[in-house]
C-alpha cells in the first residue's frame, strides 16, 4: 500500500470518526433529553400511593405509576407525559423547580415543611386544575386565580386555575394591540402576536421574514462546516 493511499484511508477514517461521534453525540443527548422529563419523579422515595389524591386521580385518568409520578397510559399520544404529581411527606423545606411536570394536571405538596413557594415555580403550568398545599402556603397567584381555595384535612387546595386572560379568546387589555393573550399558569398570561403581525409589540404587520432572518444564519454554518472538513482533511494528508 503506498503512502498516497495510506493517506486516504487516514482521511476517510478521520471523516468517518467524525460523523461516528456527531451521531452517538446526538443519540446520547436525545436519550438524556427523554429521561429528563422523569426525574422530578425521584425527588422522593417510593411509589405514588393508592390511597392518596395522586393516586386515586391516577386510577381514574387511567395513567400508569412511575415513581412519585403519574404518566399518560396512551401510546398514541405522548407515554412519558406526566399528568400527575405526589411529593406529599417528602421532606421538602422549598420548591425550586417542578418544570419538568409542566403538563401536570393535579399536584399534591402537602405534608411538607415548606416555608414559602415562589409563583414563578408554576410559571407556564396552564393545564393544573388541582393544588394541594400545606395549609400555611398560599395558592400560587392568590386566590383570585383559582376557582375553588379551601382547607380540607390540614392542606390547601386550590381547585380550577382561572384563566388571566378575558374569557372571549379574542384581543386582550393586559396585552398590546394586534396580540391574543393565552393562559400561562396560576397567575400568569402570555400575548402572541395576532396572524399577519409580529415584531417588538407585534408592531410590524406582514408575514415574519424568515428567509432573511434565517438565510444567513444558514449559510454561515454551511460554509462553517465546510471550512472544518477542509482543515480536517489537511491534518489527516499532513499525517
Amino acid at each position: 500500500m503506498t503512502s498516497i493511499d495510506k493517506k486516504k484511508m487516514i482521511a476517510v477514517y478521520s471523516w468517518k470518526e467524525s460523523v461516528a461521534l456527531i451521531l452517538l453525540f446526538n443519540i446520547s443527548f436525545n436519550a438524556s433529553d427523554r429521561l429528563s422529563g422523569l426525574q422530578v419523579c425521584s425527588l422522593c422515595g417510593g411509589k405514588v400511593p393508592n390511597g392518596t389524591a395522586a393516586g386515586r386521580f391516577c386510577s381514574q385518568s387511567a395513567g400508569r405509576i412511575d415513581g412519585r409520578c403519574c404518566l399518560r397510559n396512551d401510546s398514541t399520544s405522548d407515554p412519558e407525559r406526566i399528568i400527575g404529581l405526589d411529593l406529599s411527606n417528602c421532606s421538602l423545606t422549598r420548591v425550586e423547580n417542578l418544570q419538568d411536570a409542566s403538563e401536570a394536571l393535579m399536584i399534591d405538596l402537602s405534608l411538607n415543611p415548606i416555608v414559602n413557594i415562589s409563583d414563578d415555580v408554576f410559571q407556564g403550568f396552564f393545564d393544573l386544575k388541582c393544588l394541594i398545599l400545606p395549609k400555611d402556603i398560599v395558592c400560587p397567584g392568590g386566590n383570585s386565580s383559582w376557582q375553588k381555595v379551601e382547607i380540607q384535612k390540614g392542606n390547601r387546595l386550590c381547585e380550577g386555575q382561572k384563566n388571566m386572560c378575558n374569557q372571549t379568546g379574542q384581543m386582550s387589555l393586559n396585552c398590546p394591540e394586534n396580540s391574543l393573550c393565552a393562559p400561562y399558569g396560576p397567575g400568569f398570561y402570555e400575548c402572541s402576536c395576532a396572524e399577519n403581525y409580529h415584531g417588538y409589540k407585534c408592531l410590524r404587520e406582514g408575514t415574519f421574514p424568515v428567509l432573511q432572518v434565517f438565510g444567513p444564519l444558514a449559510l454561515s454554518a454551511v460554509v462553517i462546516t465546510f471550512l472544518l472538513w477542509v482543515t480536517q482533511r489537511r491534518k489527516a494528508k499532513s499525517l
